[in-house]
């Protein structure tokens, strides 16, 4: 019998107690000494833990690990909570009522630089790569639709730039007409995604200018971006209050479904198997519960290698459990539309996109330096970070808040328990937390995360240097 055995044995609540007695302490180390199992983590500080969400498919990897009861092999048990936008999701966490939360990538580290409400949250779990897509009114589309290479199927050429949308914006401002858009949350990858695609085709998207005052976002803007919660996008832009937006699924393909919009481009289009969503904790909670977060992050990832084993054979499945109500609520012919490797763009034209919805692929849940330090660029770019920072200082707050180094113990773990090969993680003895520099991106520009300001130079729309608003 090895620990984990034992662990399951003695899972109830009152026999967990009873092995915390002194007879459950000496048969635990009766079977270490037996050599029967190797070092393993001791038992979780904390049980009973709440954790936060918003209704997303990416929160799949939280629904899969309690749905399979890998939080309970790690002897937690966990209640998953909807909440009710992701300002509420963060300011719970901050205040206790919530032990962790499904995070935009962006909220972590705003929290801490004191973009918004200052505390220290930190992240030792990447959820998911991609999912998120652009999408525009009928209206709007059939105003790009001439400015479109139609391919030989006379279906649009994808990527569609947002250079076909100019034109659209450049009227509504000759009109004396703002061009609104939705995004979910001023340090959301769907607010850099859309500002990155905007002015990727010669479109401003605003400046932030915190220290005056001003976080609206829309200094300078041709096309007026402002926040609107997810599962509202689709009814907001039917009302006509905005025009398109940026979303993750299944809102966009919402549109497709309803008849009222168009989704015109993914983020893996516009930056090839891109960062999304982070399970955020307090520091001040992983001080407090350090094998309980390593057990939480177990979990996580069984539940994300889960979702992508066997060429994502378990989709459907997944598809079915994020449908229900207590999940994400959609039907679920929408939500299967871009998780079993599809995506649908104008009605009736749908394409294959098999990584649309990334869970462990790629190294997906590793928590890398270099995509935090993305995140730090684009808020220096657009005047969220007001002033100029070193190199340096984008490392130092990368390292204060992604935290790789409880990830690789959480993956040691599952390679001793025999759930997880060596194979499946990066080399821990080698990886330095940076990904080589990447082009995947839709205007051809290279990212290099350990270059943070040469990157920002080379941009022609944006914050750089020595800019200040």
């Amino acid at each position: 019998m090895n620990l984990k055995s034992l662990e399951t044995v003695l899972r109830l609540p009152n026999l967990i107690g009873l092995a915390r007695n002194s007879t459950a302490t000496l048969l635990l180390s009766s079977v270490l000494v037996s050599g029967a199992a190797q070092a393993e983590l001791d038992y979780p500080e904390k049980e009973e833990l709440k954790f936060g969400f918003i209704k997303l498919t990416d929160m799949a990897p939280l629904a899969i690990a309690y749905e399979k009861g890998y939080f309970e092999d790690e002897g937690l048990y966990v209640t998953l909570e909807a909440q009710a936008n992701w300002k509420v999701l963060l300011d719970r966490v901050i205040d206790g009522q919530l032990d962790g939360a499904h995070m935009l990538a962006g909220q972590p580290l705003g929290a801490t630089i004191g973009y918004g409400t200052k505390a220290h949250i930190i992240t030792a779990f990447s959820m998911d790569l991609n999912g998120n897509g652009i999408t525009v009114s009928n209206d709007v589309w059939e105003e790009m639709k001439p400015n479109i290479a139609k391919g030989a199927d006379g279906k649009p050429v994808h990527p569609i730039s947002a250079s076909a949308l100019k034109p659209v914006v450049d009227r509504y401002r000759s009109e004396g007409k703002p061009f609104n858009m939705g995004m979910v949350f001023p340090v959301s990858t769907h607010n850099y995604e859309l500002r990155y695609w905007l002015a990727a085709g010669g479109i401003h998207p605003g400046y932030y200018a915190p220290a005056k005052g001003d976080t609206s976002g829309q200094i300078d803007a041709d096309a007026m971006l402002s926040v609107t919660p997810p599962p509202q996008m689709p009814a907001t832009m039917e009302a006509g209050t905005i025009h398109g937006y940026c979303v993750g699924e299944p809102w966009n393909q919402q549109a497709v479904f309803k008849g009222i919009g168009v989704p015109v481009i993914t983020d893996y289009e516009i930056w090839k198997n891109n960062p999304e969503k982070v399970f955020g904790v307090s520091k001040e909670w992983a001080d407090e519960y350090p094998i309980t977060h390593i057990r939480v992050v177990k979990a996580m990832i069984r539940a994300a290698k889960w979702l992508d084993e066997n060429n994502n054979a378990n989709r459907p499945e997944a598809v079915k459990i994020l449908s229900q109500s207590q999940y994400v609520g959609a039907d679920y012919d929408v939500i299967a539309n871009s998780m079993t490797g599809t995506f649908e763009y104008e009605k009736g034209d749908k394409r294959e996109v098999p990584d649309f919805n990334v869970f462990f692929r790629h190294n997906a849940t590793y928590p890398y330096y270099s995509d935090a330090i993305w995140y730090l660029t684009q808020m220096r770019r657009w005047g969220q970070i007001a002033e100029p920072k070193s190199d340096e200082w984008f490392m130092k707050t990368a390292k204060e808040v992604y935290r790789p180094d409880i990830y690789a113990q959480a993956a040691e773990s599952l390679i001793e328990d025999g759930f997880m090969q060596a194979s499946d993680f990066p080399d821990f003895t080698t990886e330095d937390g940076f990904k080589s520099p990447q082009s995947d991106f839709i205007d051809g520009i290279t990212y290099d995360g350990k270059h943070p300001n040469d990157y920002l130079k080379s941009f022609q729309i944006g914050l750089k240097g020595d800019d200040q608003i």
